[in-house]
């Protein structure tokens, strides 16, 4: 068996001729390797606001809030709760809104610190005012659907309005409801209401 000492003496001598064995972090950066799952980060331009990564994470780190006044839906991922399964990269409605990153310094001064979120635009039912979908999740199933889009007065009105193909129409009231309401942004209780109840010739 050698001895400690010796053995300590044995590598301090190796530190000394080959360098440590440690990085210089923080100073130098700790590049880590590929494929590694470390923070989660947002692409914006790509997210759709769908909810599907809150529904699959089995950690309960994501959470989506519609703030109705200021006309927004927030994406929020929380990196003090999140187990780095990829759960919600791998199932990602938009594919590629949700990404790992090298990034592993986490540290943060408060728990706000922790929440990295991200907000996009609301539509609104324009009858009785609950939240449709966000808006970007109506283009993007607009687009994916091509020409079936004039199914759907959701999809087609949102996309209208988004190419400037479209201009808002006035409000009627609440004294129908008309054939004519069937044409406007409804959440599906005022859509159905519309189609069994409508008044002809209007």
């Amino acid at each position: 068996m050698r001895k400690p000492k010796l053995r300590e003496l044995a590598e301090a001598i190796r530190a000394v001729l080959h360098g440590p064995f440690t990085l210089k972090f923080p100073k130098q950066p700790s590049i880590p390797p590929e494929g590694v799952r470390y923070k989660i980060e947002f692409d914006e331009e790509k997210c759709i606001y769908c909810g599907a990564c809150v529904q699959v994470c089995p950690a309960n780190a994501r959470a989506i809030i519609d703030d109705k006044e200021m006309g927004v839906r927030r994406n929020i991922h929380y990196q003090d709760s999140c187990i780095y399964c990829g759960q919600c990269v791998k199932y990602c409605t938009a594919q590629g809104a949700i990404r790992h990153t090298q990034k592993y310094d986490l540290a943060a001064l408060t728990q706000a610190g922790y929440a990295n979120e991200i907000q996009g635009e609301l539509v609104f039912c324009e009858k009785c005012g609950e939240v449709v979908a966000p808006k970007k999740q109506l283009l993007w199933i607009a687009h994916k659907v091509g020409t079936l889009v004039s199914a759907n007065p959701n999809l087609y009105l949102t996309l209208y309005r988004e190419l400037g193909l479209l201009e808002d129409t006035a409000q009627r009231g609440e004294t129908g409801p008309f054939r004519s309401d069937s044409l406007r942004l409804l959440c599906p209780t005022c859509r159905r209401e519309i189609y069994l109840k409508e008044t002809w010739g209007e």
